[in-house]
């Protein structure tokens, strides 16, 4: 199949521009990807390495270093009057000549402003100057990027082999010269959890929740029935609870109990707040039987993907006796990779898993494969324009 011509390519990007101007969902995304198509379509080998090899690896190494003298933070307080080198220079402590040359490429590639004889920010870089944003950036350069440099070595001495799913032989451990599963290895590495606190809270910033485009009238609250279960919605392994508090916050009053579990440690963190909900919290573990039974709908949003196909099995029967047939629906919000048109949010995300958790995501047959497995079936897949997760519902068979 031939790729796409310049010419092509132009006209998709003509095409998003007006979507774009209509604010149509999935506008934004699809004016990036056929940029990055234009790109790719443009460039000469030579310009390709350069930018991947040179432009881009230095653009993570400065804006990491960023993190470190709050150079965004210093653009941001500047506002429209912008900061002189010198100026500049004396706010982040970088040597004036070294602090040009940083800044410059970071100019060079869209990121910060430079005119009358100052630097200026933009309105992606005042973003980054948040909180949430500086600690994903450590998190991603500290934690994720030896990784991923460690990918042809770690391969290499594998003879080209998977890592063991689920196990603790995988990149992650060979790059931090560990044994300790990634998550083990945060809590007694500090910051790093901190830091991967905020990667994951900004993560999907911005982007439409899962009940945003799942028919939560039509499929959960239509048809409820409180002789079944009095509980509407369980959400496993939901951490802290933003999933059910912006859901509770978009159907209240809810026609049934929503309810939080997660593990003993979590939920006396979230009960130590505080703080009044419009949901229960419950201590779970989610490799034991479900207690609740017969609720209306089960939520795992991103839990089965951190764990192999045995290990899902595993989570996935502790789950199906609490279901009651032709009534009870089991929703996954997770990525359903496109083998034909993958998704650039879908393969990073599939790279990330590869080399931290040694587990992959997975296609629509992978899906139905592993469901089918435990007796449940997929009733539907619902996707949403520039949402990297689908909400799969499922039903028993």
């Amino acid at each position: 199949m031939a790729f796409p011509s310049v010419s092509s390519i132009l006209d998709g990007i003509a095409n998003s521009r007006a979507a774009f101007e209509k604010n149509e969902a999935g506008s934004r995304e699809s004016l990036i990807d056929q940029s990055r198509a234009l790109i790719t379509a443009l460039e000469i080998p030579s310009e390709f390495i350069q930018r991947t090899f040179w432009a881009e690896p230095a653009q993570s190494a400065i804006i990491r270093l960023a993190v470190d003298v709050k150079l965004f933070q210093c653009l941001k307080d500047a506002g429209d009057t912008g900061l002189s080198p010198s100026a500049f220079s004396q706010k982040t402590q970088i040597d004036n000549i070294l602090l040009q040359r940083l800044t410059r490429h970071l100019v060079a590639m869209n990121l910060v402003k430079f005119h009358d004889g100052a630097f200026y920010a933009t309105k992606l870089s005042n973003s980054l100057a948040a909180e949430n944003y500086q600690s994903s950036i450590s998190f991603c350069y500290d934690v994720a990027r030896p990784s991923f440099n460690g990918f042809p070595e770690y391969f290499k001495k594998s003879e080209y082999s998977s890592p063991t799913l689920g196990g603790t032989d995988g990149p992650f451990q060979e790059a931090h010269k560990t044994n300790l599963p990634f998550f083990k290895w945060l809590l007694e590495t500090p910051p790093h959890q901190e830091h991967f606190d905020s990667f994951m809270s900004a993560y999907r910033a911005g982007k439409p929740d899962w009940h945003d485009f799942y028919p939560v009238a039509e499929r959960l609250t239509t048809g409820f029935d409180a002789s079944i279960s009095d509980v509407l919605l369980v959400d496993i392994g939901g951490g802290k609870g933003h999933d059910v508090a912006t859901f509770a916050a978009h159907y209240s009053p809810c026609s049934g109990r929503i309810v939080l579990q997660d593990r003993e440690p979590v939920i006396a963190g979230v009960r130590a707040d505080g703080m009044a909900r419009a949901f229960e919290v419950q201590a779970h573990d989610f490799f034991t039987p479900q207690p609740i039974k017969g609720a209306r709908a089960y939520s795992l949003h991103s839990i089965l993907h951190d764990w192999s196909d045995e290990d899902g099995i595993k989570i996935l029967k502790n789950l199906v006796p609490a279901l009651k047939k032709d009534y009870s629906r089991v929703l996954f919000n997770e990525i359903v990779i496109n083998e034909e048109k993958p998704t650039l949010a879908a393969t990073n995300m599939d790279m990330m898993m590869l080399a931290h958790f040694a587990v992959r995501e997975r296609t629509e047959a992978d899906w139905r494969d592993i469901l089918a497995q435990v007796g449940l079936k997929v009733v539907n897949i619902y996707t949403y324009p520039g949402v990297a997760e689908s909400v799969i519902e499922a039903g028993l068979a």
